[in-house]
């Protein structure tokens, strides 16, 4: 059912602390609960806190190139805390592991595969199809199925083939963190996972769908301030859903991300 807008609010999804704590806006409330965080922001967070890390520890700039998400539970909007740990260091490759918490529980734990940048310009290219451009997509108000206020704050031009399937882009004017820069590659990470709700495969007043998990593969970092999905929902008989979506920028297909759903009529 239909959501009104609700007041404006704040230009952020997080405010610094400090070093290693921020403070979560009413920006983030979620779609399943509007008191709770859509974890989408905290995804680009911990995103924007291992690149930080390996900044402070390394000038080479190696590129996050797989981050896969387990979201624990969930989180109240509140301030959290990240903490970051090298698994597996490396001159040209790297695991690194970030967890984020509230109040000592830890809700989402992080693990990216860092890479070192290589010349292979000569041999670049995909076979994935683009998706049309952003232009030619109408306007589709997310705010119609979900509340709560980041699916407020995410602009979103859709071209629905039928429910659970869907092209897409989205682009945010809300920072990730107040008063601070952050990559293109941590900022799209921070969209990501509205990718579940964007093209419902079934209507939430009959079934509930939310994901455990996010992985997603990037062969090439994200420019521009429009990230394209091309997004497939597909639900099993046995209360397990899957979302996968390829990625793309206005260049073309950038990655691709899966998310693991777990599928429950309403009332259960």
């Amino acid at each position: 059912m239909p959501h009104s807008p609700g007041p404006p609010s704040p230009a952020a999804y997080f405010e610094r602390v400090d070093r290693h704590r921020f403070r979560a806006t009413e920006q983030v409330g979620g779609g399943w609960n509007p008191a709770e965080q859509h974890i989408a922001p905290a995804f680009g967070l911990l995103a924007h806190a291992v690149e930080a890390d390996r900044d402070a520890r390394r000038d080479d700039g190696l590129r996050l190139a797989r981050l896969s998400y387990d979201i624990l539970g969930v989180l109240p909007i509140d301030v959290v805390d990240i903490e970051v740990a090298v698994l597996r260091p490396g001159r040209t490759i790297e695991l690194v592991e970030a967890r984020l918490s509230h109040a000592g529980r830890v809700a989402v734990i992080l693990r990216a595969w860092l890479m070192q940048d290589y010349d292979t310009a000569a041999w670049a290219g995909s076979t994935l199809p683009p998706i049309a451009p952003v232009e030619t997509m109408p306007v589709w108000e997310p705010g119609s199925v979900w509340p709560g206020g980041f699916v407020r704050s995410v602009e979103v031009r859709r071209a629905q083939v039928e429910p659970g399937r869907a092209s897409y882009w989205l682009r945010t004017a809300c920072s990730l963190i107040a008063g601070e820069q952050v990559s293109a590659t941590a900022r799209a990470l921070g969209m990501l996972d509205i990718a579940n709700g964007i093209t419902p495969r079934a209507s939430t007043d009959e079934v509930v769908f939310p994901n455990l998990d996010l992985t997603a593969h990037l062969f090439a970092s994200p420019r521009g301030e429009w990230l394209g999905l091309d997004t497939s929902v597909s639900f099993g008989a046995n209360g397990i859903g899957l979302t996968h979506s390829i990625l793309h920028d206005r260049h073309g297909p950038i990655g691709a991300m899966s998310q693991c759903l777990t599928i429950r009529p309403r009332g259960r």
